[in-house]
């Protein structure tokens, strides 16, 4: 009987892990039997947008954090997959923060290329998955909402690839109960004209809040607070966004902040991150972490150390991303393969917590890039993926940050030179703040949407 391997959402890392097995059957290996369940009628994970918000035509909690209008907020070129290049997707240079529809159509270039789609399937929601000792079998449980059946499968691995960003982390402050405007998770945020001409309470620092702060001012918010615990992002803002230190209180329409002051507003966006959730999961196979750059239990920051037939795709906090996800994903595939041979136990915690006790003395944004570079090189090296210059793509985070600092507003128009090819990204046709239509017709098109000054 042939070992069975089952790949556990079809979103970035889960197609990734489905990418390393044909890329190993390209070159002549035989690979076990892939199954992947994705309880989404289509790929893509975070990137295939929905309106919908809540729960989604089955029932199931919606999976999407996306939005309309939303653009990477880093440079494509630190994201870029080593074996299938933008260029040779789109067969010509684009410029270097793309849209979401633009980032979905790559990511979905490269699986179609590879034939990968039937191994999915869809519409297919994962209940449960246990380990039975005696059998050394894992049991997956799914609904197939198609047919409306519930069914499970044996298989000898399986591949944890749901993601982390798609179950809020919802705090609750003194009056959230009698407010009298809309308050709502970045989950849930779908439409930044939604907030045109209000003011809007922003509680979080981090990439969220910042970016749907961006998002909202360029579409015509009036007025827009962002509050913190910490530090404040400490950005150069427009002159309609202010900083505050953490919220107190809100009442019917009015927030109330640590520094005495209060602000009335219409609406409240909770950029307050998620949760690593994993209600499928029995206990002995459930991760259990903030997020964070080394989750601990996982050898490589891939295997499940108590039971090494069993993989995490993608948990850890993200400065890489996709090309992250692929090097774990060759690694977990040549592990499944027996190229890889693991460890003990006690060798497996051992390296993990050297890479643990380094991550708790990392200070900067650069030496957490740098190190998470580090990592991926590391599993790089023990497989067959094709190695790309990890030091440049520090360099191009190094120039992001410094791009963001200095002006919040027109970062992502700026240009970076691939490190696949080579080549230097165009500028694109239309500064960011102006871009307002974010389709991949427009994207790629010659036509600047600014306004054509009119002749005297």
């Amino acid at each position: 009987m042939s070992t069975r391997v089952a790949v556990l959402g079809a979103g970035p890392s889960g197609l990734a892990q489905l990418r390393a097995f044909q890329s190993a059957q390209a070159k002549g290996a035989e690979i076990p039997e892939i199954v992947c369940f994705e309880k989404q009628s289509d790929w893509g994970g975070l990137w295939n947008y929905t309106w919908r918000t809540g729960l989604d035509e089955n029932g199931e909690p919606v999976h999407g954090s996306m939005y309309r209008y939303l653009w990477s907020n880093g440079p494509k070129e630190c994201l870029e997959f080593a074996d299938y290049t933008f260029e040779e997707h789109f067969g010509k240079p684009i410029a270097s923060y793309p849209p979401r529809e633009v980032l979905f159509d790559y990511i979905k270039g490269r699986v179609e290329k590879a034939g990968v789609r039937k191994y999915i399937r869809f519409n297919t929601a994962v209940r449960n998955v246990t380990y039975d000792d005696a059998s050394q079998k894992f049991t997956v449980t799914v609904q197939d909402h198609t047919t409306d059946t519930v069914y499970a499968e044996e298989f000898d691995y399986v591949v944890c690839a749901t993601g982390h960003f798609s179950t809020p982390k919802v705090p609750t402050f003194e009056g959230f109960d009698k407010f009298g405007g809309r308050i709502l998770h970045a989950h849930d945020f779908r439409d930044a004209l939604e907030f045109k001409d209000k003011d809007i309470l922003l509680v979080g620092s981090s990439y969220s809040a910042e970016d749907i702060g961006s998002q909202c001012y360029k579409y015509g918010a009036r007025s827009l607070i962002s509050c913190y615990r910490s530090a404040p992002m400490g950005y150069k803002w427009p002159e309609n966004w202010d900083e505050k230190p953490n919220l107190v209180r809100v009442d019917t329409d009015t927030a109330y902040f640590m520094d005495g002051s209060s602000k009335k507003i219409d609406a409240i966006i909770l950029c307050t991150g998620y949760l690593h959730y994993f209600p499928f999961l029995s206990d002995d196979l459930r991760l259990k972490t903030n997020n964070r750059l080394w989750p601990l239990n996982l050898y490589k920051g891939v295997v499940w150390e108590d039971n090494p037939k069993f993989f995490y795709l993608g948990m850890q906090d993200q400065w890489y991303s996709f090309n992250m996800f692929d090097a774990q994903a060759w690694y977990a595939r040549d592990i499944i393969m027996g190229r890889i041979p693991l460890p003990s136990l006690d060798e497996m915690r051992a390296h993990s917590m050297m890479w643990r006790e380094k991550e708790l003395t990392l200070e900067t944004a650069e030496e957490m890039y740098t190190y998470q570079g580090d990592y991926i090189q590391e599993l790089i090296d023990a497989t067959d993926y094709p190695s790309f210059d990890i030091p440049a793509v520090n360099q191009t985070f190094l120039e992001w940050k410094y791009h963001k600092k200095k002006n919040i507003m027109t970062f992502r128009d700026h240009s970076y030179r691939s490190l696949m090819t080579g080549t230097m990204s165009p500028p694109h046709h239309t500064p960011w703040l102006e871009a307002l239509d974010d389709s991949l017709e427009a994207y790629l098109s010659d036509k600047s949407e600014m306004p054509v000054a009119k002749e005297a």
